[in-house]
């Protein structure tokens, strides 16, 4: 039996396949963690989608921003982008089942030994703490009020951790920690803008993994995102967004053992 996590989909059904075909995944033998994003930007959204639901048993899942982005949509809130890719399964007849299965995943989970998320932990957060905050966004999610969540989720307001936040401001902030975070201010604030590479962040920002103190060194966190980080396996994290939907790599790594498989991009390659 092998645990195998896998970077971001983002509707790349014809690399995930070959993948898993790669690395032998048997769903009745194996496990498989997914950092989330399985949705949108890549031409098989739905197909992606459908893959999770069907082998639930032994695919597990954390919600990324993407994700949270269909499942607003699902609730009449927000709006397609340019570059969407969900129209299929807005349109499906089985959308509402979709939702209901998609909302009702968590955003973080963990064992003794790694934290699946799809973005990072801020540093001052514990494993424990972190998927107790987690647990808060998971409710509403499941809750016969999910709508009133999607209402206002979007927004980069409030943009650093305090404990005593509460209502709408608290779930956002949380919410963005979890599925959009990629670099920090030295107040340990924020800073959505910043999407480049680890070598030419600014001085005055540093990668949320290289914040001092963090308190959730016990634990390898698995996560995705930032494309433009690449495969990182340093400093107690394991980065696994290698930017298959921009024509890099699909990578997957197996947890128990460390090695990694990598299925290169179908798509055209996306030059900065």
């Amino acid at each position: 039996m092998a645990h195998y996590a896998i970077g971001d989909l983002q509707g790349c059904y014809a690399e995930f396949t070959a993948l898993l075909n790669t690395i032998q995944f048997n769903p009745s033998r194996d496990t498989l963690w997914l950092v989330g994003d399985i949705v949108n930007r890549g031409a098989q959204s739905l197909e992606c989608l459908q893959f999770c639901m069907r082998h639930e048993d032994s695919v597990q899942i954390v919600l990324g921003n993407h994700d949270l982005h269909l499942l607003a949509l699902l609730y009449g809130q927000g709006s397609l982008k340019k570059n969407d890719t969900l129209t299929p399964i807005l349109q499906h007849a089985n959308a509402r089942r979709m939702r209901d299965w998609l909302r009702n995943q968590p955003l973080m989970l963990h064992t003794d030994t790694h934290v699946l998320v799809h973005a990072g932990l801020l540093p001052q957060w514990t494993v424990t703490q972190a998927q107790n905050l987690a647990n808060e966004i998971s409710y509403e999610l499941s809750s016969s009020h999910a709508h009133r969540f999607f209402e206002k989720m979007y927004g980069n307001k409030p943009s650093a951790w305090q404990p005593e936040l509460s209502g709408i401001d608290r779930l956002r902030l949380i919410t963005n920690v979890l599925t959009r975070m990629r670099v920090l201010h030295t107040d340990g604030s924020l800073e959505y803008r910043y999407k480049e590479t680890y070598a030419n962040i600014p001085s005055n920002l540093h990668a949320w993994f290289d914040a001092p103190n963090r308190q959730h060194l016990s634990h390898t966190i698995v996560f995705g995102h930032w494309s433009a980080l690449g495969f990182m396996n340093d400093k107690n994290v394991l980065a696994l967004d290698t930017g298959a939907l921009w024509g890099g790599e699909l990578t997957a790594v197996n947890l128990h053992t460390g090695e990694r498989f990598i299925q290169p991009s179908f798509q055209a390659k996306v030059f900065e």
